[in-house]
């Protein structure tokens, strides 16, 4: 299922969605996508070596639209949309709408995102949708920033401009991949989509889009906070405390602040409340601290297609 072929519609977009072992969750996801209401959109499956059977089951689908490719290794969130968005631009595509193998598009998601591109004439560096959980809720990990430390307050408007967003419905043009470059792989998991967004919308208008909804069918509508962590994914943390020094240093002096007063303030809650092995999660998030540190991957970039391939 790697070959593509197609005929070049005006709106030549192809869903990048990233899986690792979740083929149930997998399968609605590709479900919600082709019964996009109004628009036809392909599935480039990006499969971190899933061991549950996901490569069988997406090969047995029977529509031209989807198409699979496995990494080799669990590449994380990061390495995934990296080789998804470099996927997708070699192929020819002008539009990528990505997300997790656990984002459940509502039937209109991507035309509203249409609907504002036409409106803004494509002068935008990237689109955002609103995310829900599963009770309806906002969903409390995906909320776009206003600024790089405050989040979006009001969906009422049909758009509001965003400085960061999550991978969780994020819309862009393949120029602005090809201008700003890929997503950094080495992140692995944690504030790659954070960094991404930020990295272009410190050049371009980017906005959030509150009519394109969409659901994280997440376990738990929390933020990500190792003070609750369980003890086999404490370690997980390690790789957003080191991610966030990187994305925030480049803030200067207000993001050396907010990281300084963020992490002090998670390592207070971790000593007053209940949770076992206070010293381990403290250690996580300072050695993260100094980790992010030493911290400078280098940013990588795809070159566009001279002339648009409806035939790879």
């Amino acid at each position: 299922m790697n070959q593509i072929n197609r005929s070049c519609p005006e709106q030549n977009i192809a869903a990048v969605v990233v899986t690792y072992n979740r083929k149930e969750l997998l399968e609605q996801c590709i479900k919600r996508i082709l019964n996009q209401q109004d628009f036809f959109c392909d599935v480039l499956v990006v499969d971190n070596a899933s061991t549950d059977g996901t490569a069988q089951w997406v090969q047995r689908i029977q529509d031209s639209r989807v198409h699979y490719r496995n990494t080799g290794a669990n590449l994380g969130g990061a390495g995934g949309f990296h080789f998804g968005l470099q996927w997708a631009v070699k192929a020819g595509y002008d539009y990528v709408w990505i997300m997790d193998d656990d984002c459940l598009p509502h039937e209109d998601a991507l035309k509203a995102f249409w609907d504002v591109h036409t409106q803004l004439k494509g002068a935008y560096g990237w689109l955002s949708s609103q995310v829900l959980w599963t009770d309806g809720s906002i969903c409390r990990m995906n909320i776009q920033r206003v600024t790089p430390f405050r989040k979006v307050s009001d969906f009422s408007s049909e758009q509001s401009a965003a400085v960061a967003a999550s991978f969780v419905s994020l819309f862009l043009p393949t120029s602005s991949i090809v201008t700003y470059g890929l997503p950094i792989k080495e992140f692995f998991i944690w504030a790659d989509d954070l960094e991404y967004t930020r990295r272009i919308s410190q050049k371009e208008r980017c906005y959030v889009v509150p009519a394109s909804k969409v659901v994280h069918a997440m376990a738990v509508n929390a933020d990500g906070n190792i003070v609750h962590a369980t003890e086999e994914r404490m370690n997980r943390y390690s790789y957003s405390y080191r991610n966030e020094v990187y994305l925030y240093r480049r803030e200067g002096l207000p993001g050396w602040l907010w990281i300084l007063g963020k992490y002090s303030y998670h390592s207070l809650q971790v000593l007053i409340s209940p949770t076992d092995n206070k010293l381990g999660r403290i250690g996580v998030i300072w050695k993260g601290f100094f980790r992010g540190l030493r911290f400078h991957p280098e940013v990588e970039y795809v070159e566009a297609l001279s002339t648009p391939n409806c035939g790879e």
